[in-house]
């Protein structure tokens, strides 16, 4: 799995505050141009690992994030659609883990052929750390990684 650093996508750093002021997380950001419309999608988290994105959140964060980027891309011109991960999110970006501890997530691992699941306790550039339902902590390092999901 790869790790992308938040600050390497593209306008992120301008739009993470203001979604971090709202309450939530920037979980991705895209912005792709088109010929006669710049296409945006965003997802958001709630900050704690036990609460729901409802319709109202994302209308809240959305007419918020609209116009910043409007703005920061010099046009008008967009189609935004912003949402929540959703319950059983496939993880896009190494980076997310960061941003999700204390939820459970399951990873497939490429040693062992099989997933390992548990709860993150850390997350850095190099390694997810969660707690197993056992209890035991297990660290995978992301090359390490085929895929991961988050679970409820």
């Amino acid at each position: 799995m790869e790790y992308i650093a938040f600050d390497d996508i593209p306008h992120y750093s301008e739009c993470a505050p203001l979604v971090e002021g709202l309450g939530y997380h920037l979980i991705e950001l895209k912005i792709v141009p088109a010929k006669t419309i710049t296409k945006i999608l965003a997802v958001i988290a709630p900050k704690e690992p036990d609460k729901n994105i409802s319709v109202n959140d994302c209308s809240r964060v959305h007419h918020a994030l609209l116009p910043r980027l409007e703005a920061l891309l010099g046009t008008d011109n967009t189609s935004m659609e912003l949402t929540s991960p959703g319950i059983d999110r496939n993880v896009k970006n190494a980076a997310e883990f960061s941003l999700f501890i204390g939820r459970a997530v399951r990873v497939w691992s490429k040693t062992i052929s099989d997933w390992i699941g548990g709860k993150i306790v850390s997350a850095d550039e190099t390694a997810l750390t969660m707690e197993t339902e056992k209890g035991e902590t297990v660290t995978v390092p992301y090359g390490e990684m085929a895929k991961a999901k988050f679970i409820q």
